[in-house]
């Protein structure tokens, strides 16, 4: 019986220490979305797929804690370049994907961008921007610098990677977007923190008045 009991307390002491992320995956159709998602997931690299949207869930342990992704791969771009109120709201944190050999794509992606802007504050919700397809970049029609200076302008992450051929640059792409949802995460409960003891200093002054 203390054996079991022990067990039940480090199995909610493990509850208490998982981390669920939602990532939304955004871009043009053919650009890499889900063959990005399946790399993270699998660490298999599948050139074709459906045209079926999906939400895929996998936990990681990133430096003893437990991280549970969420990854929607949005194929609602394939036909228009809006995104939904419903992705909006339920992402904690945004990759949007170009193919870097296709220029109408990075034009899709910056189409994204403003409409997101517009919904969320930049503070409230993390993108990282990634070209596709470095593995095919003898015929790149938007450079490094041009992906780069977007991120930049628009406060993202930015990685140039090969969905084909690597798993690594993959797994940095989602590591670092829960690396800054947890930042962002903490800076949001720092300031509610702060506002909290400025009603609370504030109640105790409009107290003292009223007295």
């Amino acid at each position: 019986m203390v054996v079991q009991e022990k067990s039940r307390m480090e199995a909610m002491e493990g509850n208490q220490q998982r981390v669920e992320v939602n990532i939304l995956l955004l871009g043009a159709h053919n650009v890499g979305k889900s063959a990005l998602t399946v790399r993270f997931l699998t660490r298999r690299f599948i050139s074709e797929y459906g045209d079926i949207e999906s939400v895929y869930s996998r936990v990681d342990r990133i430096d003893g804690q437990e991280i549970c992704f969420n990854i929607w791969d949005s194929q609602y771009a394939q036909k228009s370049s809006s995104v939904s109120d419903k992705q909006l709201q339920w992402a904690d944190g945004m990759i949007l994907v170009y193919n870097m050999c296709d220029r109408s794509s990075f034009d899709v992606v910056q189409q994204q961008l403003q409409q997101i802007r517009r919904s969320r504050k930049p503070s409230s919700v993390p993108i990282i921007i990634v070209a596709n397809k470095r593995d095919l970049q003898r015929h790149r029609s938007v450079s490094g610098e041009e992906g780069r200076l977007l991120a930049l302008s628009q406060q993202c992450g930015f990685f140039e990677v090969s969905a084909a051929e690597t798993y690594h640059g993959v797994l940095l792409v989602f590591h670092r977007l829960v690396d800054l949802v947890k930042e962002t995460r903490a800076i949001r409960k720092s300031m509610a923190g702060v506002r909290g003891i400025v009603r609370s200093v504030s109640a105790v002054f409009a107290k003292k008045r009223a007295e």
